[in-house]
C-alpha cells in the first residue's frame, strides 16, 4: 500500500476496518482526487454497495473500487466473454479498455439491456471478467476525437497511472499552513474579452481558474495571460479548472505542460473533448497562416493525460483545502459554472465562466443556487444598458426572414459560427423551421469542424437541453442528421456550391479569423444578392468585427499569398439573439436570483466600460461590494 504520511495510513485503517475480509482488499491508493480501493473479489463490494456508501460519508472523500490486476481476465477473453453474457438485443458496437482504471468501456445502443435488471448483468461481467464495466450509449454520430483520445489513454496506460498517484498524492498532502487568507490575480480576462485567466491563493494551495488566448490580439502581451506574474509559480500550482472549451479559456492551457506542469486540469467530460478538439485546430490554423504556435501537440496530448473529467453537482477535493463542484451553465455543452469550498466554510467562490441565464434549444439554462456563496465572478460580455437581446421567437423569426428573401432573390446565405455551440443551435432551428414548412427548403451545406464537434454532442445528450435529449434518446430521431444537411468532405466541393443553386452555408469560424469560411466569403462577397449573418460575439480586432461593422473594402489574403482589398457587396445582417451569453436583462435576473445572495461581485470578460457599469449598477442595486479588477491586481477575499 503507498503512503504519504499518517493522514493516509489514518484513512487507511479506516477503510480496512470497514470493508468485509470476504472482499480480500491488496492494497488502496491515490487515483487523483479519489481513492482506489483494489480487491480480489469486487463484486463483495459491488453487492453490498452500502458499505462504500457508509466509508465515503465518514472519510468524506470519493471512493471507487478496483479489481486488482493479478484477477482480471485478459482483454480478449473478456470481450469474448461480454458478448456471451449480453444479450444481441443490446446491440454493442463497440468495447475498449482502460487497464489504468481497470474498466471495461461498452458503447451499445440499448445500454439498459447490459445493466440489466437490478443491475444483474453487470455483476455478472464483474465475476467472470474482474474489470469493472461502464456502460455508455452508442453515439449516434461516431466521433473520431473521442476514439482517438480513448486509444492514446489506453496507450498510455501506466503513464497515466502515474500522473493520478502524484495528483492524489499532492492532493492529500499534510497540510502545512493553517487555513487563513484567500486571494485573487487577474491574469487574463478583466476589463476585456479574451485570454481569461484567474489564480486563486490560499496560504496552502493554488489553483488556476481558466488559461485562454485572445484571438484577436496581435502581441503576445495581450494575445495570451499574464503568467509573468511574481505571484503565479507553475511548481505550486495545484490545479488547474477549465469552464469550457472556447480557446479564449482554454486556448494556452497545454502551454503549461510544454513547460513542465505535471498537476491535473478539471472540466466535465463534454469539455475535455471539445477542448482537444479546438486546441489542435488552432494548432493547424497557426499552421497555415505560417504562424508560430505557443505550444505543439505533443503538450495538447499531454493535456489529455492530465486532464481529469467531473460530472455535474459532484464535490471533488482538488487541494488541501479546496474542494471543487461543477454546475451547468448553459453557454456550450459542458460549459460549467465553477463552485470552490475553500476551507471548512471559510469562503465559498463561484466563477461563471461563460453563461446564458435563459433556455435555448441545444441546452437547459445555468444553474443559480449553491450551498454557500460569498463571492462571485461574472461575466459582462453583454454589460451596457442598451445590451438587451430580442426574445427567441423574435430571433428565429429574423434570421428566417433574412434567409427566406436572400434566397428569394436568388442568393446564399453565409453564417460563419464557431464550430461548438452557435453552430449546433442554428442546426436546430434550421431544421425546426424547415420541418415546420417556414423556412423556404434549400440545401444546407456544413463545413468545419462542426461535424466533429455535433458528434461530440451526440455522445453526451444528458448535456442537452430535455427535447433534443429526449428525441435522440427515446424517439430515434436525431435532428443533427437532417435530411437537410450536406457535410462537405473536401475544399474541392465548395466551387459547385457556390456556382450551384441557393443554398445555405455553415462554416467555421464564427469570427471570420481563419477555416474554409474565409474561402466561401471571398467567393461570395462581391454579389449582392448574397447575405452573411453573424449570430455569434464577435471580438475586437476580428475580421468578423470589422465586417459586421461596416468595412466595405476587407484586406485578404489570396491564392498566391499575397495581400489584396476586397469588396463586400453582399448584405451583412446580424443576429443576436443566439448568442451562448446572457444579455444585460439575463445578467441583472441572475445575480438578483442567485441564492445564497452574494456578499461581493467581481465583474470580468467584458469590454471596460461594460464591465465598470455593471459593477456600479450591482452596487447601486445590492449594496454590495463591487470589483472590476485590473490584469495583474490581486484582491483579497479573505
Amino acid at each position: 500500500m503507498t503512503s504519504s504520511g499518517k493522514d493516509q495510513v489514518d484513512i487507511s485503517q479506516h477503510i480496512l476496518e470497514k470493508i468485509p475480509p470476504e472482499a480480500e482488499v491488496t492494497r488502496i491508493e491515490y487515483e487523483g482526487p479519489a481513492l482506489a480501493v483494489y480487491t480480489k473479489k469486487p463484486e463483495v463490494l459491488v453487492e453490498q454497495s452500502f458499505v462504500i456508501a457508509e466509508i465515503v460519508k465518514l472519510i468524506r472523500k470519493r471512493i471507487v473500487v478496483r479489481s486488482d490486476p493479478s484477477i482480471r481476465a485478459k482483454e480478449r477473453d473478456t470481450e469474448r466473454i461480454i458478448k456471451e453474457i449480453v444479450s444481441e438485443e443490446a446491440e454493442i458496437t463497440n468495447i475498449n479498455f482502460d487497464p489504468s482504471l481497470g474498466e471495461v468501456i461498452i458503447e451499445a445502443k440499448k445500454p439498459g439491456v447490459v445493466i440489466g435488471k437490478n443491475g444483474g448483468v453487470l455483476q455478472e461481467i464483474i465475476k467472470k471478467t474482474r474489470w469493472r464495466p461502464r456502460i455508455l450509449r452508442s453515439p449516434p454520430i461516431p466521433s473520431k476525437i473521442i476514439a482517438h483520445m480513448r486509444h492514446f489513454l489506453y496507450s498510455e496506460s501506466k503513464e497515466r497511472e502515474r500522473i493520478l498517484r502524484a495528483i492524489g498524492e499532492r492532493i492529500f498532502r499534510p497540510s502545512i499552513h493553517d487555513v487563513g487568507d484567500v486571494r485573487l490575480t487577474a491574469l487574463g480576462g478583466f476589463r476585456q474579452v479574451g485570454r481569461s485567466a484567474i489564480l486563486v491563493q490560499t496560504r496552502e494551495s493554488n489553483v488556476l481558474l481558466d488559461c485562454g488566448i485572445n484571438p484577436g490580439a496581435t502581441t503576445s502581451t495581450v494575445a495570451f495571460p499574464r503568467l509573468d506574474t511574481p505571484q503565479f509559480d507553475l511548481d505550486t500550482l495545484d490545479a488547474v479548472v477549465i469552464s469550457h472549451a472556447h480557446l479564449d479559456h482554454c486556448g494556452f492551457l497545454p502551454f503549461l505542460f510544454k513547460y513542465g506542469y505535471d498537476g491535473p486540469v478539471y472540466c466535465s467530460a463534454p469539455t475535455s473533448s471539445l477542448m482537444t478538439l479546438l486546441q489542435l485546430d488552432y494548432l493547424d490554423v497557426a499552421n497555415k497562416q505560417g504562424v508560430m504556435p505557443p505550444y505543439g501537440q505533443k503538450d495538447v496530448r499531454d493535456t489529455v493525460m492530465h486532464t481529469i473529467s467531473l460530472r455535474y453537482g459532484s464535490v471533488t477535493d482538488i487541494a488541501p483545502d479546496i474542494r471543487l463542484t461543477l454546475h451547468n451553465s448553459g453557454h456550450i455543452l459542458g460549459s460549467s459554472l465553477v463552485h470552490l469550498h475553500i476551507g471548512e466554510g471559510l469562503h465559498n467562490l463561484v466563477y461563471t465562466g461563460d453563461y446564458k441565464y435563459g433556455k435555448s434549444m441545444l441546452l437547459e439554462p445555468a444553474v443559480a443556487t449553491f450551498p454557500r456563496v460569498e463571492t462571485i465572478i461574472t461575466e459582462s460580455t453583454y454589460g451596457a444598458p442598451e445590451d438587451i437581446m430580442p426574445t427567441r421567437a423574435d430571433s428565429e423569426q429574423r434570421i428566417t426572414n433574412i434567409i427566406n428573401q436572400t434566397l428569394e432573390r436568388g442568393g446564399k446565405v453565409l453564417i460563419p459560427v464557431p464550430a461548438v455551440g452557435r453552430a449546433q443551435e442554428i442546426m436546430l432551428i434550421i431544421d425546426d423551421y424547415m420541418r415546420r414548412g417556414l423556412l423556404k427548403e434549400s440545401p444546407v451545406f456544413v463545413e468545419g469542424m462542426i461535424s466533429e464537434a455535433t458528434a461530440i454532442h451526440t455522445a453526451y445528450p444528458e448535456y442537452l437541453a430535455k427535447g433534443v435529449r429526449n428525441s435522440i434518446l427515446y424517439e430515434g430521431i436525431n435532428p443533427f442528421q437532417s435530411d437537410y444537411f450536406t457535410i462537405v468532405e473536401h475544399p474541392s466541393a465548395r466551387e459547385e456550391i457556390v456556382d450551384g443553386e441557393q443554398c445555405i452555408i455553415l462554416a467555421t469560424s464564427g469570427m471570420l479569423e481563419g477555416g474554409p469560411v474565409i474561402d466561401y466569403f471571398k467567393r461570395l462577397a462581391g454579389d449582392e444578392r448574397n447575405t452573411i449573418i453573424f449570430v455569434s460575439y464577435q471580438i475586437d480586432g476580428t475580421m468578423g468585427s470589422r465586417v459586421q461593422k461596416g468595412l466595405a473594402d476587407v484586406p485578404i489574403i489570396n491564392s498566391n499569398g499575397k495581400m489584396e482589398v476586397m469588396k463586400v457587396a453582399m448584405q451583412v445582417e446580424s443576429v443576436r439573439g443566439f448568442s451562448g451569453h446572457s444579455d444585460r436583462r439575463q445578467l441583472v435576473n441572475y445575480i438578483q436570483r442567485l441564492r445564497p445572495k452574494p456578499e461581493r461581485i467581481i465583474v470580468l470578460h467584458g469590454e471596460k466600460s461594460k464591465s465598470l457599469n455593471m459593477a456600479n449598477m450591482f452596487k447601486r442595486k445590492y449594496n454590495v461590494e463591487s470589483l472590476v479588477p485590473e490584469v495583474l491586481e490581486t484582491i483579497k477575499l479573505r
